[in-house]
């Protein structure tokens, strides 16, 4: 068959199935909608979830006490974590592996990954302040020894050190390591290390039940037209193109 007679088959069986979709009007989705129930408890613990996670602790509070939803961990482990957070995020990785190991020294000692990203950012910081016999001195002693053991760390290694190689750091291939980006990286991975320390879930729920959504409207729209939410933050339905 040639690729023209493929092509309009292909057609003709979008066409079909398009037009083979059952439409769903605004007041018979809305019905459905109205037909499921959520708890109000279920949906408070979500936001809590969510404040919680994400570290804001003052909403978290005020939350608690307007909703009377109780967090599942102590408050004030909150502030600490975030205390670690924006060590990192401000390049003081000293301060943040100090401020780990008072709220748990198991984190780092049971988690050899973290603490080498950790170093290795640590590195990037000395190459960002220009101290680059420091930076080498740190790069041979406490980081070469642990990229002999692991080869995804010596690769990690030898990708920061080759920032020493470029005196304009834009033109290197690597370069992004000095993005401020990198920072965010690492302080979210400790984030996430701290909350399963304490047993509770790295991620929110919430932006994962936002993404299912998305998920599931995209598997429908291959069999049905109807109301779509497209703006999450406001939820509102938009009806659908007929």
């Amino acid at each position: 068959m040639s690729l023209f007679w493929t092509v309009i088959r292909q057609l003709a069986e979008i066409e079909a199935m398009t037009a083979s979709k059952k439409v769903i009007t605004r007041e018979e989705w809305e019905k459905k909608l109205n037909d499921v129930k959520i708890r109000k408890e279920d949906m408070n613990k979500l936001v809590m979830n969510f404040f919680v996670t994400e570290g804001f602790v003052e909403a978290a509070e005020k939350f608690r006490k307007e909703s009377g939803t109780e967090p599942d961990i102590d408050l004030a482990t909150i502030t600490d974590r975030m205390a670690v957070k924006k060590a990192v995020q401000s390049g003081n990785v000293d301060d943040a592996i100090e401020k780990v190991n008072d709220l748990n020294p198991e984190i780092l000692d049971t988690n050899p990954q973290l603490f080498f990203h950790l170093q290795q950012q640590r590195l990037i910081e000395l190459i960002r302040n220009g101290k680059i016999e420091e930076a080498l001195e740190f790069a041979q002693e406490e980081l070469a020894p642990r990229g002999e053991e692991n080869q995804s760390f010596l690769e990690d290694l030898e990708k920061t050190v080759a920032l020493l190689a470029f005196e304009d750091v834009s033109k290197c291939p690597v370069g992004e390591l000095l993005d401020i980006s990198q920072r965010l990286k690492t302080a979210s991975e400790v984030n996430a290390a701290i909350l399963t320390s304490q047993s509770h879930e790295k991620d929110p729920k919430l932006p994962s039940l936002l993404k299912m959504l998305i998920w599931a409207q995209n598997q429908l729209d291959e069999k049905a037209a109807y109301p779509h939410i497209k703006d999450l933050s406001s939820a509102k339905l938009e009806d659908p193109a007929i």
